[in-house]
Order: structure tokens, then C-alpha cells, then sequence
């Protein structure tokens, strides 16, 4: 269905056009984000953990954006025209790999112009709200994760493993996704609100939240980030979008 946001509800799913991402409604809430290491005590960043409050509703994309969905971008005059190299790994559903920040950018510009709506990247802290749904384990199943409940073999088409608990897909698994924020190694002083961190020395580089098809089980907790320039562009590489919806 197309979106009405002053209708939309927690757990509600809408698309803005037939070549738009499937998006569902996240309720406002509080969590506790961040570790100071993963699994089996692997040091993945420093930060000292801290409250958030997310006090509004948005959307998020139900999967990964996809070959699809950036193939109607270009076809459709945006995402700067680049075809990115599905590396054999398939297009279709499948996540888009081989984009930049800068890249993703671009798309969410792109869909904001096609549908009047203020679409974004999210920031860091909305996208592990949205991984962990309020949970402290490393992984919304638990302390442990399994082949049959993420991708961590190559990518697949969005939807043949469990969506988590507010309906996103994927959160553990396929690819690394890219988010709004500026690299920081140190996330103290990280906004609790929600919103991303755009300031400090090293807006160069942008974050990805790490939780590849590629990687070992374990380096897809939800603490796993790295920091990357904005104009990487790799086979692990992907994003999915966000929408700030009125109460």
C-alpha cells in the first residue's frame, strides 16, 4: 500500500511506488546500545555503552535495498547512473552490493524527489534499535546464532530467513550496511536521542554496521561496526533507508 503517515502504525507495512523499497512502521522506545566487545570477548570498539531514547516514529526498509530497486533508481534518471557489479553473486532481490556511502546517499536522494518524502539513511543508533529491539545478548536470537536463522554463507534474496521482531530482515547477515554517522572509535559522547552523529574529525569516513554473509558468526553481533571513506565501494557493501514518520 502507499504510506498515509498520519495513518501509520507500529508493525504497519507501506511502499511509495511500485520501485520503492517495502517499509514497516517502528514504534518510538528506549535501549540500552553499545558494548565494549562482541562475542567471546573480541574487542570490536570503544565504547562504554548508554541509554537511548527514541521519542518519534519511523520506518525502516524491510530488507537490504535491493538490485531491483537501485536498477529502477538509474532507470529512472538517479543514483548518478552507476550499475553497480553484482560480483557473481546474482541481482534480482538480492541485496545491492558494490556501494558506497556515497552511493546510498545518492539513492535516498534520489527517492525523496520520486515520492515527495524525506527518505535517509538511518543513523547508527535507529538501525541497532532496529537490530536489537531493546535485547543485550550479541544477537536478537540470543548469545547464539545459527545458518538457519541468518545468511552468513553468501548473499540471498531478501526473506527466506526469520524477520526479527519489528519485521526487518536481515539484520544479522547478507551485508554490511552503511549508516548516516561519521566514523568515531570512541563512541562516548554518542547522541542518545537517536539522531546521527555528523560531527567530529573524521566525517571522511562513514559507518558501516558490520554483519556480512562473509564474516564468522561472531562478528556480526550487533556491536560489530568499522569505519570506512565515504567513497568505498566493496562486495560486502550495502544499505537500506529510513523514513521520520509525525506521531
Amino acid at each position: 500500500m502507499m504510506s498515509d503517515s498520519e495513518s501509520l502504525r507500529p508493525g504497519d507495512r507501506f511502499q511509495d511506488c511500485d520501485g520503492c523499497p517495502q517499509m514497516v512502521v517502528l514504534p518510538p522506545g528506549s535501549f540500552w546500545m553499545g558494548s565494549s566487545a562482541g562475542p567471546e570477548g573480541q574487542l570490536v570498539s570503544k565504547d562504554p555503552g548508554h541509554k537511548v531514547t527514541i521519542n518519534y516514529q519511523f520506518a525502516v526498509g524491510v530488507h537490504a535495498v535491493t538490485f531491483n530497486e537501485w536498477d529502477y533508481c538509474v532507470k529512472h534518471g538517479g543514483c548518478r547512473g552507476y550499475y553497480p557489479n553484482d560480483q557473481g553473486c546474482g541481482r534480482g532481490n538480492r541485496p545491492v552490493i558494490g556501494v558506497s556511502w556515497e552511493d546510498a546517499k545518492a539513492y535516498a536522494c534520489w527517492l525523496s524527489q520520486a515520492t515527495g518524502k524525506e527518505y535517509r539513511l538511518l543513523s547508527e543508533t535507529e538501525w541497532e534499535y532496529a537490530a536489537c529491539l531493546g535485547t543485550t545478548t550479541p544477537f536478537c536470537s540470543g548469545n547464539t546464532i545459527s545458518t538457519n536463522q541468518a545468511n552468513y554463507r553468501r548473499t540471498t534474496p531478501g526473506g527466506p530467513f526469520p524477520a526479527n521482531g519489528f519485521g526487518l530482515h536481515d539484520m544479522h547477515g547478507n551485508v554490511k550496511e552503511w549508516v548516516k554517522d561519521c566514523w568515531h572509535n570512541d563512541r562516548t559522547g554518542a547522541p542518545t536521542d537517536g539522531s546521527a552523529w555528523i560531527t567530529g574529525d573524521n566525517c571522511s569516513q562513514r559507518v558501516l554496521r558490520v554483519g556480512d554473509w562473509i564474516e564468522n558468526a561472531c562478528w556480526f553481533s550487533f556491536p560489530g561496526r568499522t569505519g570506512k571513506n565515504s567513497d568505498f565501494r566493496h562486495i560486502l557493501g550495502g544499505f537500506r533507508v529510513a523514513l521520520t514518520l509525525t506521531l
